[in-house]
């Protein structure tokens, strides 16, 4: 299973679990695409699932990150050590 993140602006996003990981989904209207992972976060006080990030397929790398850095204080999984 796969913990998944679904950022559509700052403070707006959705967390949900999924087996498979396509590139591309549609939520609300917009293509998102996959910009991370999935990756395996290090233990913290237990063990995490992989964890993969979408966003708008038509944002830059640059507008990703700045998306990503902007929800950092939202989505527990965005401050997680890889």
């Amino acid at each position: 299973m796969n913990d998944v993140i679904l950022l559509y602006g700052t403070n707006d996003f959705e967390r949900e679990r999924w087996d498979d990981l396509p590139e591309l989904v549609e939520r609300r209207g917009i293509v998102l695409s996959r910009k991370a992972g999935p990756r395996t976060p290090l233990p913290t006080d237990h063990a995490w699932d992989p964890v993969s990030v979408y966003a708008s397929d038509d944002l830059t790398e640059e507008e990703f990150q700045e998306l990503y850095e902007a929800n950092r204080a939202h989505v527990a999984e965005l401050n997680l050590k890889y």
